[in-house]
């Protein structure tokens, strides 16, 4: 029995930096999105895709779009790496709509994961939007440690204000249906 437990925190303090927690509720529709602040990418097709050249910080709802999807993924996760063709089949679908492709963007922020992993990521899933990461769990804790792969649907208005349209776990499913009622709950 004692090796059985003895196992087992072993096995837990081996895995718990790259196991994602369920937490406290995380931001839900008609919510505002907690302060989330990313470096601007250093790649300048990811900074002309936000709209924001240049160094710095920014926020989400400074995004230049109507719309902002984020992914809260894990490079670790493998639902997030079955879900990635899916996330890229979105990002395409929207990127060939001349009505959406100024309007939707996607970001991910690689939940635990560093500069590194989130290349990592990147590279084998052929990502073309900005992924940011956040090695610290810092942003993680302020959406309340939800589990991955997390969704977040914000629409950002023109004077500048957000809410939170769309806020579930899981996948997105089937890419059509999903923009769909992106589409509806943003009222695009």
């Amino acid at each position: 029995m004692k090796k059985v437990s003895i196992f087992s925190v072993l096995i837990y303090l081996f895995l718990s930096p790259y196991m994602v927690f369920a937490g406290t509720d995380p931001p839900q529709k008609g919510d505002l999105l907690p302060e989330i602040i990313l470096s601007v990418p250093q790649d300048p097709e990811n900074q002309k895709y936000v709209g924001l050249p240049g160094e710095g910080q920014f926020t989400i709802s400074q995004v230049k779009a109507d719309v902002v999807l984020v992914e809260f993924f894990s490079m670790y996760c493998p639902y997030c790496q079955a879900e990635a063709p899916n996330v890229n089949k979105l990002y395409n679908k929207i990127e060939k709509n001349s009505n959406l492709k100024n309007r939707i963007k996607l970001i991910g922020i690689g939940v635990g994961n560093s500069p590194y992993e989130v290349s990592i990521f990147r590279k084998k899933y052929a990502i073309n939007f900005p992924l940011f990461p956040d090695a610290d769990f810092s942003i993680h804790k302020t959406i309340g440690e939800v589990r991955t792969p997390y969704f977040i649907g914000v629409r950002i208005m023109k004077d500048g204000s957000h809410s939170i349209i769309y806020s579930k776990p899981g996948g997105i499913g089937d890419v059509d249906k999903f923009l769909s009622l992106i589409l509806g709950l943003s009222g695009l």
